[in-house]
């Protein structure tokens, strides 16, 4: 019978993408096939000839992830860096892009080591709403979010930001990096975005095992375009990798919702105690721009990222996290279990101290990935680690 448009998030999340194969598998097995028979030069038996270009794996995925995001179309690649990537190399030579200030590690290195030397120039800036129409120029093809950012989970207006690009008739492609959040608590392209991207790596798959970029989009042009370059150059995940993390998405919105509590049982405990500078958490009233959190996130949710500021500078977080009994410190993100990091040592250790600290990500910055553990224990872990590190 297949989905109906009506059908909600958790149905979705299980049934999309999801085909019984001839044997009658519930679970569609693993097609690890690199190539497919043909009755005929150039005549496939079926709709796959070579799976560089397509596995019915990957399209499983790719399927669920377009119905997750309420797009049209999906595309996975082998990383969320790949995605990256392949979004910037089909902009034209020459092109300029704006990206709000606060972005990932590796997006601001692709944009400032990698794009650059296929001649795309890339302004940043902390006040996205406010400045893009100053900084539009005319051959300006790309303006980049994340919302929230990572690792300050600034909150943006991405409505506002569509309009002001469609105002100015322009055309720009307009990027939301939804990896915070995932699919279950906002959908940037009923926003006006163009293209939404995830590092499938974290929340979507869920379980720390698996490397995996995706986007899903409404726009046929982009998305062929885009198909073009993930074949043409080849940046796609195995068979296996697919598999696993379509399994994972199954229960994303279980997952994603108990972190989100967690953690914003976390930021409410953060917030009041004298040992923290700031907190910063989108589901907390008092946060920044939460007029757009309960517009953009189902039922007004934070998500399960909260960084903050403590007290005692560098020493004190890189005590704090090395005090920890369930927050493992790692790198990464979205995973079932907790883990914590220093982003100004970590992830985001390869952007000069000034531009780094002009977006918030100081020293004594911790971030941390709250996972779906009891929320008594994960408090329990916060409160001594945090005592132990400011005494």
């Amino acid at each position: 019978m297949g989905l109906k448009a009506t059908d909600k998030f958790a149905t979705k999340a299980i049934h999309a993408g999801s085909h019984v194969d001839v044997h009658g598998s519930v679970i569609e097995p693993i097609s690890l096939s690199t190539t497919f028979k043909q009755s005929a030069p150039a005549q496939p038996i079926g709709e796959y000839e070579y799976s560089r270009s397509q596995n019915p794996n990957r399209k499983n995925l790719e399927d669920a992830i377009a119905a997750l995001e309420n797009g049209k179309y999906g595309l996975a690649f082998s990383s969320g860096s790949a995605t990256t990537s392949v979004i910037l190399q089909s902009l034209p030579q020459g092109s300029h892009a704006v990206s709000i200030g606060d972005v990932y590690g590796g997006t601001h290195r692709y944009f400032t080591k990698v794009a650059n030397t296929h001649g795309v120039e890339t302004t940043f800036t902390n006040n996205l709403v406010e400045e893009l129409p100053q900084l539009i120029k005319e051959n300006t093809r790309l303006v980049w979010i994340e919302s929230p950012t990572n690792p300050t989970l600034k909150v943006t207006d991405i409505g506002l930001v569509s309009q002001t690009i469609k105002s100015l008739k322009k055309d720009i492609i307009l990027v939301v990096d939804n990896t915070f959040l995932s699919p279950y608590l906002s959908n940037p392209l009923n926003f006006g975005a163009d293209i939404v991207v995830h590092s499938a790596t974290k929340y979507i798959n869920g379980h720390s095992d698996v490397v995996l970029g995706v986007l899903a989009t409404n726009d046929k042009d982009i998305y062929e375009r885009l198909q073009f370059l993930q074949n043409a150059i080849g940046a796609i995940p195995s068979p296996f990798d697919s598999w696993l993390v379509h399994r994972g998405l199954k229960t994303l919105h279980l997952r994603v919702r108990q972190a989100a509590l967690n953690a914003t049982k976390i930021a409410e405990f953060l917030a009041s105690n004298e040992n923290v500078i700031a907190v910063n958490y989108p589901g907390l009233p008092s946060s920044e721009n939460f007029e757009v959190v309960k517009k953009q996130h189902r039922d007004a949710l934070g998500g399960g990222m909260i960084s903050f500021r403590i007290k005692g500078g560098a020493e004190a977080a890189s005590k704090f996290s090395s005090s920890t009994r369930l927050f493992t410190l790692a790198e990464s993100l979205g995973g079932i279990e907790s883990l914590l990091e220093v982003p100004a040592v970590m992830t985001h250790g390869g952007i000069p101290k000034e531009q780094r600290e002009a977006s918030g990500v100081f020293d004594d910055l911790i971030r941390l990935s709250v996972g779906i553990e009891d929320s008594d224990d994960l408090l329990d872990d916060i409160k001594q680690a945090l005592q132990g590190a400011t005494n």
